[in-house]
Formats: structure tokens, sequence, C-alpha cells
């Protein structure tokens, strides 16, 4: 009897077409939570993760679940971090191949404004992978350490196609395109592009990558020249000890190095080394919520922004080790 009288006062204001009850199926996205991993004292050193694509798109936990973007994720972590009085230095750990070219730019201006309000030392670490546009924001930090089995670089853009046009004439397939000016349907599938369209396409990248440069020289000018970051700059990938002596980095050290290398630059000998989780989610060291990107998986540009296939998701031009 109980349970009928609970679904007929469920059902009623369905049945009424009332619209004041709204019952979400989605677990709610709760707001950051500091956890402290390991050390004392009063001063904190922040690890923020930076791993797999980065990009502006939500990011799917199981099939149901939907985490804030990376950029999002940033922000706020960063803001948490700068209003707290005992954060005293940040760590940046990144396993990623890269992402879009506006997402990655996000945050590194998110790292460079942090830097600008909280003025304490900001270090990257590249735990294996710091590639593209996860190297575009390692160049946001005052350091970068990279360990030795890490692979880095990638400097540079692509711009992807895919052209089906020969492909759907063999198979009887047509394709019927209305459009108010010549370029409006540039970058389509199902026709290859003039040569007009093709230099305004590298005019963008060639404009993209000279914003990748400058980023780059900003960080490492007191080591190289803009000539010999340009050589570097051609899409090679070093190993992190090569990276050294190329002074793309600062130096090659394992984590727990590179947070007593903090500490040894803040002049202190106890810490409390933190992170920020999302509640009911347990991280108990510093190496905890890592998560493995294998140097050698295929890197799915699908899931950075559409859910359909690549051919049909639009020109994305992408700070991106894709092999």
């Amino acid at each position: 009897m109980k349970r009928i009288m609970l679904l007929f006062i469920l059902a009623v204001p369905i049945l009424s077409g009332c619209t004041g009850m709204n019952v979400s199926l989605l677990p709610e996205t709760k707001p950051l939570e500091e956890q402290i991993l390991e050390g004392t004292g009063n001063p904190k050193i922040l690890l923020i993760d930076l791993d797999g694509i980065i990009s502006f798109k939500q990011e799917k936990e199981g099939l149901i679940v939907q985490r804030p973007s990376k950029v999002a994720f940033f922000r706020e972590a960063l803001h948490k971090a700068a209003a707290d009085p005992d954060v005293t230095g940040v760590i940046i750990r990144i396993n990623s191949p890269g992402g879009t070219v506006a997402a990655s730019d996000a945050i590194y201006h998110e790292v460079m404004s942090f830097r600008q309000k909280k003025k304490v030392p900001v270090y990257a670490y590249v735990m294996e992978l710091g590639a593209s546009g996860a190297f575009y924001v390692a160049a946001s930090a005052d350091r970068i350490i990279a360990s030795r089995s890490s692979v880095i670089g990638s400097i540079g853009v692509v711009a992807m196609k895919t052209n089906v046009q020969d492909l759907l004439s063999k198979i009887g397939v047509s394709e019927e395109t209305y459009k108010s000016g010549p370029k409006k349907d540039f970058w389509s599938p199902f026709r290859a592009s003039t040569l007009e369209e093709q230099k305004m396409l590298q005019d963008i990248i060639d404009k993209l990558y000279a914003q990748f440069v400058d980023v780059v020289y900003a960080n490492r000018q007191r080591y190289l020249t803009m000539p010999q970051i340009k050589t570097l700059a051609d899409g090679r990938i070093l190993m992190a000890q090569d990276a050294l002596e190329a002074n793309l980095i600062d130096q090659v050290a394992y984590l727990d190095e590179a947070i007593d290398i903090m500490k040894n630059s803040l002049h202190i000998e106890q810490a409390r080394i933190a992170t920020y989780i999302r509640p009911k989610t347990f991280k108990s060291n510093i190496y905890s919520g890592y998560q493995a990107e294998p140097i050698g998986s295929t890197v799915n540009l699908i899931s950075i922004n559409a859910d359909g296939l690549l051919v049909f998701s639009g020109v994305q031009f992408m700070y991106l080790w894709n092999p």
C-alpha cells in the first residue's frame, strides 16, 4: 500500500503537467577539496595534474558522470590555491600529448595570472609525456623538471583533414552543398581544398606556430636564442636527458626530488604536500591519481570536440603530438 501511495505521489505532478519537480539522474559536481598527501608543517606545496588531451570539453568518467574540462579545473584549482595563505609553491604534474590550441593557451594564461597574483614558485614536472600543448603549458612555469624516462617536445601545430570525395564517388554517393560564398564550406571533407584555401589555412597555422615559439622563447630565453628554439621547434620529440642538453628543460629528477628542490628554493625543511580532489575520491601519496597515458597509444581526436566521426568534426587547430 505504501509503495502504491509513493508511486501516486510521484506520478501526480507528471500527469498534471506540473513542471516544478526536477529530478536529475546525474551526480552533482562538487567543489574541489584539499587532501594532504604527505609531510608536516604549515607550508603547503600543491600538486595539480594535467593529464590526457587538453580541451574545453567536459570529461566523461564512466557512461554518465561528467567532470569539468581541464581548463575549468585549472581555473578552479588555481583560484582556490591563490586564496590559501599556506600554499607556498605549486607543482604541475604533466602527462599529456597536448590538445587544442585555445585550451592549451587558456591554461597557460591561468598559470601566468596565478604567478603574478600569488608570487609563489610554480614548477612543471613531466611524469611521462610533456608534448606539444602540454609543453606549451609547462612554459608558464618558473622551472621545468622531468623524470628521466619522460618524452618532451613536439613544438608545433597540426590541422588534419580527411577527403572522402573519391570514396563517395566509387560507392555511388553524391553530396550537395548550398552556400552563401565560395569559401563557406572551406575544409569540407567532400571536396579538395583550393590552392587559395590551402594558403589561408597555412597562414593560420604559421601564426599559431609563431605564438607557440614566442611562449617557449619567453621561458627559455636565458638559455636559447630564437633561432635555436626554431631549430628545436620542428615537431621533434626528445628524451628528458636530451631535452636537458638542448636547454628545453631545467632538470631531470624524480618527483620526490623535485619537491625537495622546491623546498630548498623556499628555504623550508618541512612542508605538507597537498592536492585537490573531488569528494568521494581518495589519494594516498604524491603519485596517487596519476593516470598513465601510454606513449604508443592512439590519441582519439574524436573525443576532443565531437561524438561523431572525425571526418565530420570540422577543422581543429592542435598543439598535439599525434603519432
